[in-house]
């Protein structure tokens, strides 16, 4: 069996001229859980280019969905960004990745910190009626440069409250953050420093965090994943992977290209 799939797209949604996400269909047959990523791509030359893309729809979802960045020179992305529905992308038949929350212990409430395109793992999360069993509270924190890349808000902040099965849920446990670098914003700065001078903890009316309440997914750009990593780690949390649950997990396999 080939370790790849072809799929079609189906829909495609240009946020701005750096930001990017579409739908394709699914095979059947893939499996995954809420937070793997898979290789995408397309076949240039008669050869697959592929790159790790996070599954931005939930595992039980009929499509397949990605959000993505847009490189100019990039050798996949250049590309990827022109397609349109009906095309056709390669996608992996092995997802994989660490941001599950079965490589959490349990805990009170779970923090899911993105910048970027590392909204896409958190957004399978959230649709995930086990995530809130496990948490009393879910807090999806993503920072960007400018408000026009808070890409899905209208989804976060209204629409994902109607729904039918999660709206309930969604209204009681998940606290939306997002926050801006560089225009005016109603929450303003990075996110390592939202949560460290307390301003995050503060906005929410929540606890300052910490490793006996809290559990942490972080996904973004490499300076954010350091800077995180090393504030969760000052504040006392052990890191997990997927052979040993703990107290909060990074995604590394991402790259801009």
């Amino acid at each position: 069996m080939s370790a790849f799939i072809e799929e079609r797209v189906l829909t495609v949604h240009h946020w701005t001229d750096r930001l990017f996400s579409f739908t394709t269909t699914r095979d059947q047959a893939l499996r995954f859980s809420n937070g793997h990523f898979t290789m995408i791509g397309l076949r240039v030359n008669d050869k697959p280019l592929l790159r790790a893309y996070s599954i931005a729809s939930p595992n039980y979802a009929d499509h397949l969905e990605f959000l993505s960045i847009k490189v100019q020179d990039g050798p996949l992305t250049s590309r990827l960004q022109h397609i349109q529905v009906g095309d056709k992308v390669i996608v992996g038949r092995k997802p994989t990745g660490t941001l599950l929350i079965d490589y959490l212990l349990p805990a009170k409430r779970l923090y899911l910190l993105a910048t970027g395109t590392g909204l896409a793992p958190f957004l399978s999360v959230i649709r995930d009626p086990e995530t809130y069993e496990k948490f009393e509270q879910v807090v999806l924190v993503h920072g960007v440069r400018e408000v026009k890349e808070l890409a899905y808000r209208e989804m976060l902040e209204s629409t994902l409250k109607q729904d039918e099965f999660l709206g309930e849920l969604v209204q009681q446990q998940l606290l939306y953050y997002p926050t801006v670098t560089r225009e005016p914003f109603v929450h303003q700065g990075r996110i390592p420093v939202v949560i460290e001078n307390g301003q995050l903890a503060k906005d929410l009316g929540i606890p300052d965090l910490n490793p006996a309440e809290d559990r942490v997914m972080i996904c973004g750009s490499p300076e954010m994943l350091r800077d995180l990593k090393a504030l969760c780690e000052k504040r006392g949390f052990a890191e997990g992977n997927t052979t040993r649950p703990g107290q909060f997990v990074i995604e590394r396999a991402f790259a801009d290209s």
